[in-house]
């Protein structure tokens, strides 16, 4: 029994040394469009309460988007949306976002509401 119980194991830990692999960015830019509102255009926040996805490794993207989609996560905004992803569409998101650069300074709010950059 314990034999079988560290086979399990190795098995398991293998599974998530594995890479991510595939998704089509243009496909996920597409998708993506409804995420821009709060995630910025090129995936950098305009609101410090939101998270920057430029430059995020795929494979954190990708569980993110499940666990919201699953309901292993739970966010008012987010669960909603991440519901409407197929498997494809969390994979394609993930690969755009994954290959943004992550450089850009986020926008900093106006006293009249604006947003501008450094």
């Amino acid at each position: 029994m314990r034999t079988a119980a560290k086979v399990c194991l190795v098995v398991a830990l293998m599974g998530m040394a594995l890479p991510v692999q595939g998704g089509d960015a243009a496909a996920g830019k597409a998708r993506a469009a409804s995420c821009v509102a709060c995630h910025g255009e090129d995936g950098i926040s305009p609101n410090p309460s939101w998270p920057n996805l430029a430059g995020q490794q795929k494979g954190y993207l990708i569980r993110e988007m499940q666990y919201f989609r699953d309901g292993v996560r739970g966010d008012a905004m987010m669960t909603p949306m991440a519901k409407t992803l197929s498997d494809e569409d969390v994979e394609n998101v993930a690969e755009y976002y994954s290959g943004l650069c992550a450089c850009k300074e986020a926008p900093i709010p106006t006293a009249d509401g604006d947003s501008e950059t450094e």
